[in-house]
């Protein structure tokens, strides 16, 4: 095997493990509303996450990944290093937030870790500034939309069961939650498993494996969305408690409400090739929700905490990926 073949080889098997942690560390996404509702289980409520993550493969397209894999860089200044320091300073923010139990954006750490060590490569002719400014304007703009969403179907579906007991409005929505958990699971497969399919379709076109038009080989979407999979189904539990019980009391209408909202907003940005944080939205979709009740029932002094995780990600994964970029630079081309 040449060491081109080798070193494709490795940073797709590293892409994988991103793929892997993405779904582990975002699997508090998926399951937050659905556990805090006790809808489910956190084993069932992961199980029931890594299936319908998983059947995002059949009804997406790759608008998104082609966005990753040729909107954010220079393809022609993507090789083995730069996707070294992608996808090291990606994981290690992941790794580092999930320690402390903070909800912070795969994608972003994906998007930092990747502008960075194409920074720190060729400088910054090398970014493609129309797609990190759109990156950077949904930071704002998903969790607002969650928010909105989660605003308005959460007093519409309240009205609705004004005339009911709370008994019956608990059970029935525990019901409808069923459908509004698995869209948004799907939703948010199909959004985030697509950023590792781009940056492994652009390694494979900069190392000279694929030419003509830029798109996703099947195998490489059924093996992300596999490891994304297989990522929810271990959990990370830290943030779970984090999303499911610190930023607001969840009733089963409630959940209803955030995840319909976060999947339709997941929906929209995916159709639209908009590679947004699935840790934003449901966020803010949950926010949303929970402030109809009362603007007390949200705990901002924890949202505060999360914003500035938000907004720390992609220069924090960033740098990591730069000095990443570096240090591979340094030990293998000695």
């Amino acid at each position: 095997m040449d060491s081109i073949l080798l070193g494709v080889v490795f940073l797709v098997a590293l892409a994988l493990v991103f793929d892997f942690l993405n779904g582990f560390h975002d699997a508090a996404n998926s399951i937050a509303t659905a556990v805090s509702t006790r809808l489910f289980s956190p084993r069932q409520a992961v199980i029931w996450a890594a299936f319908f993550n998983v059947v995002a493969f059949f009804i997406f397209n790759h608008e998104v990944a082609k966005t990753v894999g040729k909107g954010i860089v220079d393809i022609g200044v993507v090789d083995n290093f730069v996707v070294f320091g992608a996808l090291a300073g990606a994981c290690a923010w992941n790794i580092i937030t999930w320690y402390f139990g903070m909800p912070s954006s795969s994608s972003h750490a994906l998007m930092g870790g990747l502008a960075g060590a194409a920074l720190v490569k060729a400088g910054p002719g090398a970014l493609i500034m129309k797609g990190i400014l759109m990156i950077v304007a949904f930071i704002v703009i998903s969790p607002l939309l969650g928010l909105l969403l989660g605003m308005i179907l959460a007093t519409i579906f309240y009205r609705l069961a004004s005339s009911y007991t709370p008994s019956q409005v608990n059970r029935s929505f525990k019901q409808f939650q069923l459908i509004s958990s698995a869209a948004y699971c799907v939703g948010h497969g199909g959004n985030d498993a697509q950023k590792t399919m781009g940056l492994i379709t652009g390694l494979l076109f900069s190392a000279g494996y694929m030419q003509g038009d830029f798109r996703v080989p099947a195998w490489v979407a059924m093996a992300c969305y596999a490891a994304m999979g297989i990522g929810t189904l271990f959990g990370g539990w830290r943030i779970v408690k984090t999303m499911g019980t610190k930023i607001s009391k969840l009733k089963p209408i409630d959940g209803f409400s955030a995840e319909a909202a976060g999947a339709m907003s997941l929906y929209t940005a995916s159709a639209l090739g908009v590679p947004v944080s699935t840790t934003h939205t449901i966020t803010g979709a949950i926010m949303g929700a929970g402030t109809i009740k009362r603007f007390s029932a949200v705990k901002w002094g924890v949202a505060g905490q999360i914003v500035w995780a938000w907004v720390l990600t992609i220069p924090g994964a960033a740098v990591i990926g730069a000095a990443c970029y570096e240090l591979a630079v340094l030990v293998l081309k000695r």
